[in-house]
């Protein structure tokens, strides 16, 4: 990722998000994509190209192994966009219960259907329309990715290496360049053994 690129990601806050979210409760199909894009840092292809067959309730996990696309008016459903994109993320329990209730509204749908027969313009559209209630910062869909990950680090002290897994990025490096500015602890902790080094060797 470039400079560029860099500068314009942005981030919501999990306050942000919560007052984000509650002003579009009032559509089922928002309420759960936003939820699910935001609690598992997936990417928005992979969202759209979920099916039944990929939430297990029972062991609490969501498999992510192709994304969609809309190309000339058709959907087009591909593999992820790296080998590392084909994993299984293990969700925390109360989204669990918010994807079950969801699945629950759903009638007479199959192993292969869609969980969101919804587009990236209707998502663009609801965003705006959340933003302007909620009074919440604007942000990209794919900053709902980064929002997630701000999430593990920031405020969980994930490592690199479970971020990387969770995003299915392909290397850590890639986790690491990134998000570099939300590891400022590690750095300094870093040099703090550099210190250590030096000691034992003056000790010595």
């Amino acid at each position: 990722m470039g400079k560029g690129k860099a500068d314009e990601m942005q981030f919501w806050t999990k306050e942000e998000f919560d007052t984000f979210i509650e002003c579009v409760k009032d559509k089922e199909l928002s309420y759960y994509a936003f939820l699910t894009l935001y609690w598992t840092g997936i990417r928005l292809g992979e969202l759209l190209a979920l099916t039944l067959a990929d939430l297990n309730i029972e062991e609490k996990t969501l498999s992510i192994n192709k994304s969609y696309q809309r190309i000339e008016k058709r959907d087009v459903i591909t593999e992820p966009k790296t080998k590392k994109g084909k994993r299984v993320i293990t969700l925390p329990d109360f989204l669990v219960e918010e994807l079950e209730e969801y699945v629950g509204k759903l009638y007479g749908m199959t192993e292969k259907d869609r969980l969101f027969m919804i587009t990236k313009t209707y998502l663009e559209k609801e965003m705006i329309r959340g933003t302007k209630l909620s009074g919440v910062k604007r942000i990209r869909l794919h900053d709902l990715r980064h929002s997630h990950a701000s999430l593990l680090i920031s405020k969980l002290g994930a490592q690199p290496n479970l971020v990387a897994e969770r995003l299915g990025h392909e290397k850590i490096q890639t986790t690491l360049s990134i998000y570099s500015h939300l590891y400022p602890e590690q750095s300094r902790d870093l040099a703090n053994q550099l210190n250590g080094l030096m000691e034992e060797d003056e000790e010595e």
